[in-house]
């Protein structure tokens, strides 16, 4: 079973080729990247980031867990919460494998319209769409 998972995901790669995979995660973390900091949210690693995931800070006195609780279970989206220091304070966007622009806009749109206004966040709705769509025009 577990070899037959592998030979798909081996299959997926062939077909996008291996160049335009790394092409896509790039283009998917710029996507989050820039559509949470434009709605005031603070990166975690911010001169250095990675392709495969974005980590940003909830705002002051929020609760992540709670946070990545509330989308996984009322909404159907899974992000990651943050590790030891950072628990219940930074939420994880992942870039890798299946993902792809509507994943993201889909976890960028549950992060903004819906968790982070319901636990009191204040920003202006829709800014992040607008920084997030700039960036995937590219690939179309």
């Amino acid at each position: 079973m577990l070899l037959e998972k592998v030979r798909v995901v081996l299959n997926d790669i062939k077909k996008e080729y291996l160049e335009n995979v790394f092409k896509r995660h790039n283009r998917l973390a710029r996507t989050t990247r820039a559509a949470v900091q434009a709605i005031g949210l603070s990166m975690v690693a911010p001169d250095n980031p990675a392709d495969s995931a974005t980590g940003v800070f909830v705002p002051d006195g929020m609760d992540g867990g709670k946070l990545v609780k509330s989308l996984r279970d009322d909404f159907g989206v899974t992000l990651a919460g943050g590790q030891d220091q950072w628990n219940d304070k930074v939420v994880r966007i992942a870039h890798l494998g299946y993902v792809d622009t509507f994943d993201i806009i889909i976890a960028i749109l549950a992060l903004e319209k819906i968790d982070l206004k319901k636990f009191g966040a204040q920003f202006y709705l829709g800014k992040d769409l607008v920084a997030a769509q700039e960036i995937l025009l590219e690939a179309y």
